[in-house]
């Protein structure tokens, strides 16, 4: 079985990304040969230490995924070393990642939705300031989720 390990950013690691690393999780599980050790920050230091969106909890609750227990954290310098993937929500945080990440270790930072020969499935838009955005959130992210683990499956990514 092969082990990897992915970290999703967005900017406060209380919205998207909770959400992204909870579907992640969930969708793992059923793909056979892969073990995903999953974590999420953010790249602002706005939340540190509260659990996610009520917001984002409710709307996986309702798809049988429970993601309360998460608690938000801003992206360290281990991390960069730590994870094989970095998928970051959207261009903004991506170009944070860049600015923070040590050169050597910038090709693990890419756009969830922009996989190197995978279809673009565009930036997870925030929810933050517009509670109808959180069913399309996950629904987004659900794509997404999707997208990765079957780009992880194709053999010249094994």
């Amino acid at each position: 079985m092969r082990s990897i390990k992915v970290l999703t950013v967005c900017l406060g690691n209380i919205c998207r990304s909770p959400a992204a690393q909870g579907i992640l999780e969930s969708m793992s599980f059923s793909r056979k040969g892969l073990d995903l050790t999953l974590d999420s920050a953010g790249t602002a230091a706005y939340h540190i230490g509260s659990a996610p969106d009520l917001r984002s909890i409710q709307e996986l609750k309702g798809r049988s995924i429970d993601i309360s227990q998460q608690k938000a954290r801003q992206v360290k310098q281990d991390d960069f070393e730590h994870f094989d993937w970095i998928l970051a929500m959207d261009g903004s945080n991506y170009q944070n990642l860049l600015n923070i990440a040590p050169i050597h270790y910038q090709d693990k930072i890419v756009l969830f939705g922009q996989l190197p020969g995978r279809p673009e499935l565009g930036s997870v838009k925030d929810p933050y300031y517009d509670d109808a955005l959180f069913p399309r959130m996950a629904d987004h992210l659900t794509e997404l989720s999707v997208n990765f683990l079957d780009f992880l499956e194709e053999p010249q990514n094994k």
